[in-house]
């Protein structure tokens, strides 16, 4: 008799894993393994999005700060 095999089904990329990813990433304290076990699990093009999207928010949350500073 043989043992059953344990078939797992692919992760779907999720959203929510890609803005952790990028999260992590924008910090730079991410192991290298979770690291690759993220980028198994995410699609390239939601990283790119996220990535985007946090680029976007800090350069605007950095002007504002500025002209908030500026402005005392």
């Amino acid at each position: 008799m043989t043992a059953p095999v344990s078939v797992t089904a692919p992760a779907t990329p999720s959203v929510w894993r890609s803005v952790k990813l990028v999260a992590w990433s924008f910090l730079g304290i991410r192991s290298n393994s979770e690291y690759q076990q993220d980028l198994a699990k995410v699609s390239p093009l939601h990283v790119v999005a996220v990535g985007l999207v946090g680029v976007l928010m800090l350069v605007v949350g950095l002007v504002i700060l500025v002209n908030w500073v500026v402005a005392k």
